[in-house]
C-alpha cells in the first residue's frame, strides 16, 4: 500500500531535529519504496534546502519529498490539500501533527469537515494530549467526531524506545523476573527522568506547561504502567495498551501532600517572570490498589538543571539484611540496558566482598531504531501497541488532577534549588 505521510509543521524544531532524520533513515532502508512525504507549511520553503539543513547530502531521497503551502485556519485550503493528495482506495494518508495542541485540534476539525477522514486516513498526535483532564476530554471528543479510535495514533516516544519495549521482554520472557515481580519481593519502584540542561530557550512553552505536564503525565506514567502491568503467558503486543490501562486504573489518585515541586534558581530570569511558580522539578509518591503491589511506594521524579542526565526505572528488592545489594535498573537513556547490583568476593587472599554490576547492553554495532523511526513505521503498518489510548490519557490526568489543581492555586510549596543539585537534596526526607 502506498503511504502519503503529510507532516504539518515540518519546518519546526521537532521536524528539524527528529522527524527528518528519522524519515531519512526509514527511506534509506529500502523497505519503504511506497512512502511519499508531503511537508505542510504556512510559508514557502525549498525542499532541498530544508532537507540539507537537517541531513546534509540528500540526493538519494530528495525526490520523495514535496512541500504544500497553506493557511491552516482556512477551510478551503483543506479542500485544496485533499485534491493534492488525490487519495485512492489502495493508498493511505498519515497526517503527522507536529504543531501545538490548539493548532492540532483545528487541523483535525478542518480535515473532518472537508471529508479528509475516510478509513484510510490516520492522525498522529504529538503530546501533550491536553493541558489537564478537562481539555483532554474535549480534545478526545472533538477528534471522535470525525475519526475512529483505530485512526488515531497518540505518540509517547518513550514507549517506542528499545529499552522501554524490553521491559516487557525481560519481565515476561525470563523466569528470574516474572517470579519476583510483586510486592512480596519488591520494596519500592522509582521512575526517573533527570536532565542537566535547563529549559534551553523554551521559555514560552515551559511557562505554559511545567514538568508535571511535560514529563510526568505522559512519559513517566507510561513507564510506570509498563513496570506494574500483568503480563500473561499468551502475551500479544496488540494487547499492550489494554494491559497498561489496567495497571493505570489500579493506581490511586495522587495526594498533594506526597508531591514535591521545585524550580531551579535562575529559571525566573530565563522566562523573565520574577513571580513564576512553574515547576522544573517534580517528585511524587503514588500507590497501586492492585493486591500484588499493596504497600509498595511508586516514586516518579523528573527535573531540569540537575547533576546528571538519565532516564531509568529502579526496582528495589526487599533485603534480608542491610549489607545486601537490592537494585535492578532498566536504563532507558542515554545508555540503554539493564543493570543489577550484586556482591562478589573481592579477588585476593582475603575474604572480602565488593559490589559489582551485572549488565546487559546491546553490542556497540547494534543498529537500534530511533523512537521516531519506530512510531512512524508502526503507524504505516497499523500497529498501535506503542501508542497511547484515549483512556490511558484520561486516567493519567485523573490520577494527577489533585496535585495539578493545588499547584495552580498556590505557590507556597515551591522549592528553589541550585543548578546542578542532586534530586535527593531537593526531596530531603519527605516522600522517599
Amino acid at each position: 500500500m502506498k503511504t502519503k505521510l503529510v507532516i504539518f509543521g515540518i519546518t519546526g524544531d521537532l521536524g528539524h531535529r527528529k522527524l527528518l532524520p528519522a524519515i531519512s533513515r526509514i527511506l534509506r532502508t529500502g523497505d519503504f519504496d511506497n512512502l511519499e512525504i508531503i511537508g505542510v507549511s504556512r510559508h514557502e520553503a525549498d525542499v532541498r534546502q530544508l532537507l540539507e539543513s537537517s541531513l546534509g547530502n540528500v540526493d538519494d531521497i530528495v525526490d520523495r519529498f514535496s512541500m504544500f503551502t497553506m493557511d491552516l485556519s482556512a477551510a478551503d485550503e483543506y479542500v485544496r490539500l485533499k485534491d493534492r493528495l488525490a487519495l485512492e482506495a489502495d493508498e493511505q494518508v498519515i497526517a503527522y501533527l507536529s504543531v501545538p495542541p490548539l493548532s492540532a485540534t483545528q487541523i483535525v476539525d478542518m480535515m473532518g469537515q472537508v471529508g479528509l477522514n475516510s478509513s484510510n486516513v490516520k492522525i498522529m498526535y504529538e503530546k501533550p494530549f491536553g493541558m489537564d483532564y478537562e481539555s483532554a476530554v474535549d480534545l478526545i471528543n472533538r477528534t471522535d467526531r470525525y475519526f475512529s479510535d483505530d485512526q488515531v495514533y497518540r505518540i509517547d516516544h518513550y514507549l517506542a524506545k528499545e529499552m522501554a519495549q524490553n521491559i516487557v521482554a525481560f519481565r515476561g520472557g525470563n523466569a528470574l523476573f516474572s517470579h519476583i515481580w510483586n510486592g512480596d519481593v519488591i520494596e519500592k519502584i522509582e521512575v526517573l527522568a533527570l536532565e542537566k540542561i535547563g529549559i534551553e530557550g523554551r521559555a514560552h512553552f515551559y511557562e505554559q506547561t511545567g514538568a508535571l505536564r511535560d514529563l510526568v503525565q505522559g512519559h513517566l506514567m507510561q513507564l510506570l504502567s509498563l513496570t506494574l502491568m500483568q503480563i500473561p503467558e499468551d502475551f500479544e503486543w496488540s494487547k499492550l495498551p489494554d494491559m497498561r490501562l489496567a495497571a493505570l486504573e489500579q493506581i490511586d489518585i495522587a495526594k498533594p501532600e506526597l508531591a514535591i515541586r521545585g524550580q531551579y534558581d535562575s529559571y525566573r530570569q530565563e522566562v523573565d517572570n520574577p513571580s513564576s511558580t512553574t515547576e522544573t522539578f517534580v517528585s511524587l509518591r503514588l500507590h497501586s490498589l492492585a493486591p500484588e503491589w499493596h504497600g509498595v511506594p511508586l516514586i516518579l521524579t523528573t527535573g531540569k538543571g540537575l547533576d546528571q542526565k538519565t532516564t531509568e526505572i529502579r526496582v528495589h528488592l526487599r533485603k534480608a539484611h542491610e549489607a545486601q545489594s537490592n537494585c535492578i535498573k532498566f536504563k532507558i537513556q542515554p545508555d540503554e540496558g539493564v543493570e543489577m547490583e550484586f556482591f562478589v568476593k573481592k579477588p585476593g587472599y582475603d575474604r572480602e566482598f565488593e559490589r559489582q554490576q551485572l549488565k546487559f547492553s546491546y553490542p556497540e554495532d547494534a543498529d537500534l531504531p530511533d523512537a521516531y523511526e519506530q512510531v512512524i513505521v508502526d503507524a504505516i503498518k497499523s500497529r498501535k501497541s506503542l501508542f497511547t489510548g484515549s483512556q490511558e490519557v484520561l486516567r493519567s490526568w485523573e490520577i494527577l488532577r489533585p496535585v495539578q489543581s493545588e499547584w495552580q492555586t498556590s505557590g507556597d510549596s515551591l522549592r528553589i534549588y541550585k543548578l546542578g543539585s542532586r534530586p535527593e537534596d531537593i526531596i530531603g526526607d519527605n516522600i522517599i
